[in-house]
């Protein structure tokens, strides 16, 4: 049996056994339990379990492969989705904590005082968080299929139980402690990889101040071979689909269901903003490292595969040919392994890379193990956004509020089921990359939450048929958009993955317009909208700013 097999087997295994070790240990029994972790998780590990959630297999799997292959256009996703972060932790988690409710939906159904607007909350939550989870389940897919040697597909069925099984057991307890055990096992999986190129290449263990002397080294590489150079601005997509993705990405991390509820699973305000704090930080550790992993890999292939006789290509070629994602053709016959000839996927760089650097069988599994965990971290909190949003906010909160608190946990937990299920069988034939799959989920928070939450937060006017029609438009819009582009017709050069500037455009337009025709929200709800710009210790009342022990504070 092979060595590599052996042992990043055994290495995702003991990571699976941890990762499930925690989810029982910290089973939800009690619906806070469930949906917010008992609102007692402290800042700093909250911080590690928002980076877990965070980045999920499009981050770990797919975003040094889109920079890699795009180049300096593959920087809007970095930028876009850390930029989002500084939105969410100024504009709106402290805010939304501050309001207490679990859900998004929930908020948007109390903030507005409307069912409607509720229910339409929870199906755009279950729409976005859908779409999002295809895209991790097909990234454990690439990280299972590579492992086994067998087609993706299997591997994507074989995640899909893993998934499950400890969303639907641990709740959001479990889910938050796995994740921070996550958090730890991805970080180390994706800094040591380029840590060692950089040592191999440069001599240099630092790669983030390294690989900026071998980017001049591919641009000359990319001028022999007659190639589009690699950090030349704009020549895969126009400078307006650049700006048009980084808005999407922003735009939809702040408006995210499954990122905004970790900020619930705190105590206070004060923990949600350190929360975000502390997420920025761990975040910022893979993000400032992706550009220097796609430097690395795209070196390694231009200087040591291509070139190389098609006779005597390295054992890696051919495992992952196997998986439908690499392609190696000798298309002029030459016998020679040309750089135009490799036709690899964004997906499977960071898992192949590894090999390709030929840094040893524990490296590869390792990475192996963090590329699971982030797929995994991300589908569990999907999973958790899912069921929330149909068993909390539409079954008990709508239909059934007379409902036991066993009846809510088992509809929950069914739900996960189900939802993870229906995501693997689209997971089986994916509509586009990981990272494009996951753009599309950000491009439709963009158009339906992020112009809901900030009206609903700053501003007081805004009422509830202003939210739903809010929310209608942006969907519609942001879905057209989507599909118009994918069948070739397109804004200035603006593609699928920037439909959120669009669909943002015109939540915010529909809500503004919608509300002003018409009736402001009554008295008592435009306070409570004023009173979520204050700490906790201050309240808003009858035209005043009250502190905590009744001492009128200001008028």
């Amino acid at each position: 049996m092979d060595v590599q097999f052996i042992v990043s087997t055994a290495i995702i295994l003991a990571t699976f056994a941890l990762y499930i070790g925690i989810a029982v240990y910290n089973k939800a029994k009690a619906t806070s339990d469930f949906y917010v972790a008992g609102r007692g998780v402290p800042p700093v590990f909250n911080g590690m379990a928002i980076g877990a959630d965070w980045m999920s297999a499009a981050s770990f799997i797919g975003l040094a492969g889109t920079v890699m292959i795009l180049g300096y256009d593959g920087l809007a996703y970095i930028m876009g989705w850390t930029g989002g972060y500084l939105l969410l932790t100024f504009l709106l988690a402290p805010q939304l904590r501050k309001y207490g409710r679990y859900t998004v939906p929930e908020f948007i159904g109390d903030r507005y005082n409307s069912h409607t607007a509720r229910v339409i909350a929870a199906l755009c939550t279950i729409i976005i968080s859908f779409t999002y989870s295809i895209g991790q389940l097909s990234g454990s897919g690439v990280v299972i299929g590579r492992l086994f040697e067998i087609d993706a597909k299997v591997g994507t069925l074989i995640g899909v139980v893993l998934i499950a099984f400890y969303s639907a057991f641990g709740g959001m307890k479990g889910i938050t402690w796995t994740q921070v055990a996550q958090y730890i096992v991805l970080i180390i999986a994706y800094l040591i990889p380029i840590i060692f190129m950089s040592l191999q290449i440069t001599g240099n263990p630092a790669p983030w101040i390294s690989y900026g002397e071998l980017v001049g080294k591919i641009g000359e590489l990319d001028r022999e071979l007659g190639v589009s150079e690699y950090f030349a601005p704009f020549t895969n997509g126009t400078k307006w689909q650049f700006l048009a993705l980084m808005f999407t990405l922003m735009a939809g991390t702040a408006g995210l269901p499954h990122v905004i509820v970790r900020f619930y699973t705190v105590s206070t305000m004060k923990a949600a903003r350190w929360s975000g704090a502390w997420a920025l930080l761990f975040i910022g550790l893979l993000y400032l490292s992706a550009p220097a992993y796609a430097a690395f890999s795209r070196f390694i292939l231009m200087t040591k595969v291509a070139g190389s006789k098609i006779s005597e290509l390295p054992a890696w070629t051919a495992s992952w040919v196997d998986t439908g994602k690499l392609q190696v053709a000798d298309t002029n016959g030459d016998g020679v392994l040309q750089w135009k000839e490799i036709v690899i996927s964004n997906d499977i760089v960071v898992m192949a890379t590894p090999e390709i650097a030929n840094l040893g069988v524990f490296v590869i599994g390792l990475v192996a193990a963090g590329a699971m965990a982030a797929a995994l971290s991300t589908a569990g909190g999907l999973m958790i956004a899912i069921s929330s949003s149909f068993a909390h906010d539409i079954y008990y909160r709508v239909f059934r509020p007379n409902a036991t608190e066993k009846n809510r946990l088992a509809v929950a937990r069914w739900t996960i089921v189900l939802a993870t299920l229906a995501a693997g069988i689209v997971a089986l034939n994916p509509p586009g990359v990981i990272t494009q799959i996951v753009a599309w989920a950000f491009a439709l928070a963009s158009g339906t939450f992020f112009p809901a939450l900030i009206l609903g937060v700053w501003w007081k006017r805004s009422n509830a048929q202003g939210v739903i029609a809010g929310l209608l438009v942006g969907l519609a819009v942001t879905l057209s958009y989507i599909f118009m582009a994918r069948a070739g017709v397109n804004v200035f050069g603006i593609i699928d993955t920037g439909a959120g500037v669009f669909g943002a455009a015109a939540g915010f337009i529909a809500n503004i317009v919608v509300s002003l025709m018409t009736k402001a929200p009554d008295q008592k709800l435009q306070d409570e909208v004023t009173d979520l710009r204050y700490p906790e210790q201050m309240t808003f009342k009858n035209g005043e700013i009250w502190v905590d022990d009744d001492v009128n504070f200001k008028s």
